[in-house]
């Protein structure tokens, strides 16, 4: 271990439980690749996010990150992972997102997805820490570089891969210093209802195929998913904008929008 990895590590475990664990846990990471910003959240498939840690620079907007808490969150391949039992460890987001997730929805969004809103403009990649917590309880440390970088290369993803098992412990350490309540988690029930609200007058079929398109979802995916046909997909999917009164993915997701935004 280098002297500098050395002493970040040192002050990182010194500040577990305290408001500077998140700067503590981004100079660890910094001595490994250089980054735009970062965040951290707590994920529970019946709870919605804590935040662990906003990293994001002073000209994201905060706005963006309350509509992300409130609902986004749910159309994030991070959160899919945590609660669905990935593997622990270091992962690019395009590895975990759907195969249509780049097209357009949450990884455009400056209105509900936080690094997007930042003023530096297109997120140029993003990946991130999936750590067991306890008790169904996964912690996901992201970092990000926008503003003109490049993506991680595969040397700088590895160096951040080797701190996997310090950050894995400094997280663990500190979540049990928060000592967070159930009570201080609101259950992910109040992001569901934003969810139907949005969507109530579809059948119960086109509700689930909706929820996998705006998760960034191809109709072939859907169809895998589901168990149904590519041809039934696109049915569901002419109905979806019937009903809806729409003709385009992205005002689907506007919809979606609306309800976290208002």
């Amino acid at each position: 271990m280098r002297d500098d990895e050395a002493q970040a590590s040192a002050a990182l475990f010194s500040m577990c439980g305290s408001n500077d664990f998140g700067a503590a846990l981004d100079r660890l990471s910094s001595t490994a690749a250089v980054f735009d910003m970062s965040s951290a959240f707590a994920f529970h498939a019946d709870r919605s996010p804590v935040v662990i840690h906003d990293g994001y620079s002073a000209t994201t907007n905060r706005k963006a990150l309350n509509a992300y808490v409130r609902g986004a969150y749910l159309l994030d391949p991070f959160y899919s992972a945590s609660v669905g039992n990935h593997a622990e460890g270091l992962w690019r987001m395009r590895d975990l997102a759907p195969d249509a997730f780049y097209e357009g929805g949450l990884s455009r969004s400056s209105e509900v997805y936080p690094c997007i809103s930042d003023e530096a403009g297109t997120l140029v990649e993003e990946v991130g820490f999936i750590i067991d917590l306890e008790n169904n309880i996964s912690a996901t440390f992201s970092i990000m570089r926008n503003r003109h970088g490049m993506p991680f290369s595969d040397e700088e993803f590895a160096a951040l891969s080797a701190l996997t098992p310090l950050v894995a412990v400094s997280l663990r350490r500190h979540w049990q210093l928060l000592n967070v309540s159930d009570d201080a988690a609101t259950t992910r029930r109040h992001s569901e209802e934003i969810f139907r609200r949005a969507f109530s007058n579809l059948t119960p079929a086109q509700y689930l195929v909706t929820k996998l398109i705006l998760r960034g979802h191809s109709n072939i995916s859907i169809a895998e998913n589901l168990g149904i046909t590519e041809g039934t997909v696109k049915m569901h999917r002419y109905n979806i904008y019937k009903r809806l009164n729409i003709s385009s993915q992205s005002e689907l997701f506007q919809i979606f929008i609306d309800q976290l935004t208002e």
